[in-house]
């Protein structure tokens, strides 16, 4: 599977290239915003999920046709691990790394103001960075570990390009990035059962560059 998703981004990006008209590339911060899954069992019921943190990323892209591009993205998330149920809330330090393929479908690229939208996927590495304890607050609801996980990863996203000069522009943008939950991370304890489907809302804001 690992190996599976990293053939696939590049195939994507150099099956492009061919048509390249203009490059750019830029950087941008923001936050990230998750869901949590309902957690239900033998013990009662509790929610899953992970904290909200900052965000980082960078991005290569181009326009390949009048309205269409694509661009290959990394991003640095902020996601601690937490546990929550009847008004108590354990935690447990993470961070996640994804790396994705969108095509940009975009408004008319000589505009000062363009509007994008964009679709794609890639991977997203989970990981659990606190230390482990032999005794873990809601512990009856699940296990935080120090491990990392790779999951495939959809995403979706919208924003809006502002030109501040000729090779230099303001960018805002929302990214949706949809994945399985990573149990692996956040262990279900015996008896205890988890939603599937985690969305990371992040918000970016940054600068881009054409070259």
């Amino acid at each position: 599977m690992k190996n599976f998703g990293r053939l696939v981004l590049l195939g994507a990006a150099l099956g492009t290239l061919g048509f390249a008209q203009h490059w750019e590339f830029g950087g941008a911060a923001g936050g990230a915003f998750m869901n949590s899954v309902n957690v239900g069992g033998t013990a009662g019921s509790a929610t899953a999920g992970f904290q909200n943190g900052a965000a980082f990323g960078g991005y290569v892209g181009y326009d390949s046709y009048k309205h269409i591009g694509g661009e290959l993205r990394y991003s640095f998330l902020q996601s601690d691990l937490k546990l929550s149920s009847n008004g108590s809330t354990a935690t447990f330090s993470g961070v996640s790394h994804v790396v994705n393929y969108d095509v940009i479908f975009h408004t008319r690229s000589n505009n000062k103001v363009q509007l994008f939208a964009a679709v794609g996927g890639g991977l997203k590495v989970f990981r659990g960075t606190g230390a482990e304890a032999a005794y873990q607050p809601l512990m009856q609801f699940g296990y935080f570990t120090k491990t990392q996980v790779l999951k495939p990863m959809g995403d979706f996203g919208a924003g809006v390009k502002i030109a501040l000069s000729r090779k230099v522009f303001l960018r805002t943008e929302f990214r949706d990035y949809i994945t399985a939950f990573p149990k692996e991370i956040i262990t279900p304890a015996p008896g205890t059962k988890y939603g599937s489907l985690l969305h990371d809302f992040v918000p970016m804001v940054g600068l881009g560059f054409e070259m």
